[in-house]
């Protein structure tokens, strides 16, 4: 047999092992404010599911049509929709944008109902969404929204006209580095090292967010590489962190010492209060990739 031929089926084999060992592909929504918020925090352990043979999608919460220095509105809103197709291919997820204004963003019904329709529709056993507490009020309320939409996923009178879930998902928070009022608790940490390449080619399909809009946000516009051969270096060092003590030890706890040594780039999370509370046995069913 054919190098070629053998590797194809043996990359089958694994899929279909990772499968079965689950009964059917795991259901991963996770959920940002903006087009970009999901791949910054979460574009690896995407990759990851996804080259188990499980289902990833993205949502943004709001279409991102205000941000950008000389651009805006509908037009903005296109370009980044146009992104977010883009990374879907890199990926291979889904990408989901609600048409709800950028830096507009508030905990409304209307908008709740949303997110626990696209929960519902999804079919979702995890769903990961940043905490309530951060720099930015479209960020803290797409927290608060999905918090407040854990319990309503399963509530038939709510959203009837798409069916509730009869399991709740296992709720979680993508990692953060605000103290106030509470620290992020790095629960589970999973090892992006072999992915760190697909996690960068996501970034690098926002062109109008990591190339423009946060670097004159940010003063830093100087630091943009001119040689686009340069742009997923230029990533690495301004988009992706070395794991912090606490997500190394987190590491050592799911992976073993060793291999958790060998992690030069993780992804963590924080397990909500909300939905289902996972044992350990839980959290690695839905996390295969862990220890692996």
């Amino acid at each position: 047999m054919k190098k070629g031929i053998l590797l194809t089926v043996l990359m089958a084999c694994v899929v279909t092992w990772n499968i079965s060992a689950q009964d059917r592909p795991l259901q991963i929504i996770m959920i940002g404010a903006h087009p970009d918020d999901c791949d910054i925090k979460s574009g690896g352990t995407a990759a990851l599911f996804v080259a188990m043979g499980h289902h990833v999608k993205f949502v943004s919460v709001t279409n991102g049509d205000a941000g950008h220095q000389t651009e805006g509105g509908g037009m903005l809103a296109k370009r980044r929709i146009a992104e977010t197709k883009e990374v879907a291919r890199r990926l291979g997820v889904s990408y989901d944008v609600l048409d709800n204004h950028d830096g507009e963003l508030l905990p409304s019904l209307e908008i709740r109902l949303q997110i626990i329709r696209k929960i519902r529709e999804w079919k979702a056993d995890v769903v990961i969404a940043p905490r309530s507490n951060d720099y930015h009020p479209d960020h803290r309320y797409t927290g608060v929204l999905v918090q407040d939409a854990a319990f309503m996923v399963g509530v038939p009178n709510v959203a009837p006209d798409v069916e509730p879930l009869r399991k709740n998902p296992v709720f979680l928070y993508f990692q953060d580095n605000f103290k106030k009022p509470n620290p992020f608790q790095a629960d589970i940490a999973v090892d992006i090292t072999p992915v760190l390449d697909k996690k960068l080619a996501g970034l690098d399909a926002h062109q109008s967010q990591f190339y423009e809009w946060l670097p004159w946000i940010g003063n830093y516009e100087n630091e943009v590489p001119k040689d686009p051969a340069k742009h997923k270096e230029y990533l690495l060092a301004k988009r992706v962190q070395a794991p912090n003590p606490e997500v190394r030890k987190t590491l050592e706890k799911w992976y073993g010492k060793s291999r958790a040594d060998q992690a030069k780039y993780a992804e963590a999370f924080e397990i909500c209060e909300y939905g289902t509370q996972p044992t350990e046995q839980d959290i690695r069913r839905l996390f295969p990739m862990l220890g692996k």
